[in-house]
C-alpha cells in the first residue's frame, strides 16, 4: 500500500568502556559505535524514506555533539554505496554514543531543515542536546500557541518536533544539572499524543523514552557493554543481540545511560492508565521480521489472512473450489495475509503483481503523484492473471487511489475475468493524529459510504462498484485485536472506530468532522487537521 506513510523511525546506540563484555563492539573500537546507526536505520527504512540523520557524542573533538542529516534514503545520506565517502563520514562523526532517525513527513515541509535529529547548541553541556522522535503530538497547535504567546518566542518551522525541542529546552533551564527522567516527567504532563524518542546531550547522557499510551513502538537491548534501542526489534536482532535480550520498552518508561553507567537504568516517568498501541504497526508499518510488544508482526498478518478465509467460507461469494480461482497479494505487506488466506481456502496463491523496488521518489513527485506511483510501482503478470477469478488481498484501503489503478491494470493488462477485493483491515473511517499521514475525513475513501460508521453489505457493494471490483469485503473491527492477540482496549483503533485514546485526539476528530461537513464554497480547507486552529473550523 503506497497511499499512507508512517512518520519515522528512531535508533540509538551507547558503547560503555568495558567493551570486552560485548561481542557486538565495532571492530574499530568503542568510539566508533556510531557505525552501527546506518545498519540499524536500514532495517527500519520502511518507516521513512524522505530523510535520514545521525547525531554522535565524542569527547575527543571540539564538537562534542555533531549531527549529519539530509534528504534521501539511508544509503544516499550515509553514502553507503561509496566506500571512501562512507568511511569519511563515519570517521568524522565517530563516537561511543549516537542516535539516528529516518523520516516521512506528516507535519512540516519536505526539506533538510525538517530532517532529524534536531540538535540545539548551548554553552552549557547539559543544555546542548540532540533528539529524534517518532510520533505526533495531537495538541500541537495548543502547545504552539502557548509558546508564541508566553513571551518573545518565535518558531522557525511548522512541526511538532520543534515544539518538543523548545519544551525540552525550557525544562533544562537553570544552572544545575537536570535529571533527564524528571525532564521527561514534566514534558509528559503537557504532551498529548504519541512520542517515542531518543535524546543525547553533550555530557554524554542518553535517554530513550516511550509515551504513556505506548502508541509507537520502542525496543531495546543490552549485552553487558553495548546498549541499543530502535523503533523495531529487527534492527537489534540484525546487530547480533540475542532474541531473548530484546525487550519492548513499557509505556511511560525511559532508559537512562551515561559514561559512568555499569548498565542502563529503566525508570517510570509517567503513569499509564491504559495502553493504546497503534494496530497499524502489525498490519502494515512494521518490518514483517519484527516483534513488537512481544507479538510477532508476521504471525499477526497470518492471523488476519485466516480471518479473511473464515469470512470467505461463511459467505461463499467466490467459488474457491474452482481451478480458475487464485489469490493474489498486493506486494509486499499483504503477502503474509494472502498466503494464509489461500492456504486455509486451499486456493493457489500467485504473485500476479510484481513490485518495482527501485522506483525513486524523483519519479513520483508533483500533482497526480499517487496515480503515477501506483502505475510505476506495480506490473501485472498477464500469464498469471488472464481469465482468472482473482481474489486480490490488500492490507488496507485509505484514499483508494492505488486500488483504483491496480484494478484497472489487472483487468485491462492482466485480462482477469473477475476481481474480488479482500481487505485485511476494517474500513478507515477517521483520521490519525498520532503520526500516520491521513489527517482529514475528506481524503478517506470509506466515510462517504458509511455515514453511521456501520459496515454493511450494501455499503461494501457500493464501494466495490465505485472502485471497479466485482465484490469487496473488509474485515470487521473485532478481527484486529483477535489477530494481534490483545484486548481491543489495549490498541489505538481511532482510524477504524472514531474513538481515540486521548482527549486531544478525540477533540481533533470533531474538528475534522466539522470541517468535512462545512460548506466548502468551492474551496478546500487546506492543511492537516492538527495544523488548523480549531476555533476557526
Amino acid at each position: 500500500m503506497s497511499e499512507i506513510h508512517h512518520e519515522c523511525g528512531v535508533a540509538a546506540v551507547y558503547q560503555l568502556p568495558n567493551a570486552e563484555l560485548s561481542k557486538l563492539c565495532p571492530p574499530q573500537g568503542i568510539d566508533h559505535a556510531n557505525r552501527l546507526i546506518p545498519r540499524m536505520l536500514l532495517d527500519i527504512q520502511n518507516r521513512g524514506q524522505l530523510s535520514a540523520g545521525i547525531t554522535s557524542f565524542c569527547l575527543g573533538r571540539s564538537q562534542l555533539l555533531d549531527t549529519h542529516k539530509d534528504i534521501g534514503t539511508v544509503t544516499e545520506v550515509f553514502r553507503l554505496a561509496h566506500k571512501g565517502k562512507r568511511e569519511s563520514l563515519m570517521s568524522e562523526y565517530r563516537g561511543h554514543a549516537a542516535i539516528g532517525h529516518v523520516r516521512y513527513a506528516t507535519c512540516g515541509r519536505d526539506d533538510r531543515s525538517y530532517a532529524q535529529p534536531f540538535e540545539r547548541h548551548h554553552l552549557q553541556k547539559d543544555k546542548w542536546f540532540s533528539f529524534a522522535f517518532n510520533g505526533q503530538l495531537a495538541n500541537y497547535t495548543q502547545l504552539r500557541d502557548e509558546l508564541l504567546h508566553s513571551g518573545n518566542h518565535h518558531l522557525a518551522r511548522e512541526t511538532d518536533t520543534e515544539i518538543i525541542m523548545h519544551e525540552l529546552s525550557r525544562e533544562l533551564g537553570g544552572d544545575g544539572k537536570s535529571d533527564l527522567v524528571a525532564v521527561m516527567k514534566n514534558v509528559a504532563a503537557r504532551f498529548d499524543g504519541a512520542y517515542s524518542l531518543a535524546f543525547l546531550n553533550a555530557r554524554g547522557e542518553m535517554i530513550v523514552a516511550r509515551d504513556p499510551l505506548g502508541v509507537k513502538p520502542m525496543c531495546y537491548a543490552f549485552d553487558g557493554s553495548l546498549f541499543a534501542a530502535a523503533s523495531e526489534s529487527v534492527a537489534l536482532l540484525n546487530l547480533g543481540f540475542n532474541r531473548d535480550d530484546i525487550k519492548s520498552l513499557s509505556p511511560g518508561t525511559a532508559v537512562y545511560i551515561d559514561r559512568d553507567s555499569i548498565a542502563p537504568r529503566i525508570e517510570r516517568f509517567a503513569e499509564s492508565s491504559r495502553t493504546a498501541h497503534c494496530f497499524f504497526e502489525w498490519i502494515y508499518f512494521a518490518n514483517v521480521a519484527s516483534t513488537l510488544d512481544e507479538r510477532s508482526v508476521y504471525m499477526a498478518r497470518t492471523a488476519l489472512g485466516e480471518e479473511l478465509a473464515r469470512i470467505e467460507r461463511e459467505r461463499g461469494e467466490v467459488p474457491v473450489d474452482n481451478e480458475d480461482t487464485i489469490v493474489v497479494p498486493v506486494p509486499d505487506t499483504s503477502k503474509a495475509a494472502a498466503d494464509a488466506m489461500a492456504y486455509a481456502l486451499r486456493v493457489p496463491c500467485r504473485e500476479g503483481l510484481i513490485r518495482n523496488r527501485y522506483t525513486g521518489r524523483t519519479f513520483i513527485e508533483g500533482s497526480g503523484s499517487r496515480e503515477r506511483a501506483a502505475k510505476i510501482k506495480y506490473t501485472p503478470l498477464r500469464h498469471v492473471l488472464q481469465n482468472k477469478r482473482v481474489i486480490l488481498v490488500e492490507d488496507s484501503i485509505v484514499r483508494s487511489t492505488t486500488m483504483r489503478v491496480l484494478l484497472d491494470r489487472i483487468r485491462e493488462e492482466g485480462a482477469a475475468k473477475e476481481i474480488h477485493v479482500r481487505v485485511a483491515c476494517p474500513p478507515i473511517v477517521a483520521p490519525c493524529f498520532y503520526g500516520i499521514d491521513m489527517s482529514t475525513v475528506s481524503e478517506l475513501f470509506a466515510p462517504e459510504f458509511m455515514p453511521d460508521l456501520q459496515l454493511t453489505d450494501e455499503a461494501q457493494a457500493r464501494m466495490a462498484k465505485e472502485l471497479g471490483a466485482d465484490t469487496l469485503r473488509y474485515l470487521p473491527v473485532t478481527s484486529i485485536a483477535r489477530a494481534i492477540g490483545v484486548e481491543a482496549n489495549e490498541l489505538c483503533q481511532g482510524c477504524i472506530t472514531g474513538e481515540y485514546p486521548s482527549e486531544s485526539g478525540q477533540r481533533l476528530y470533531q474538528v475534522a468532522l466539522n470541517a468535512n461537513s462545512a460548506p466548502s464554497n468551492g474551496k478546500s480547507s487546506g492543511g492537516r487537521t492538527y495544523e488548523q486552529n480549531p476555533a476557526t473550523v
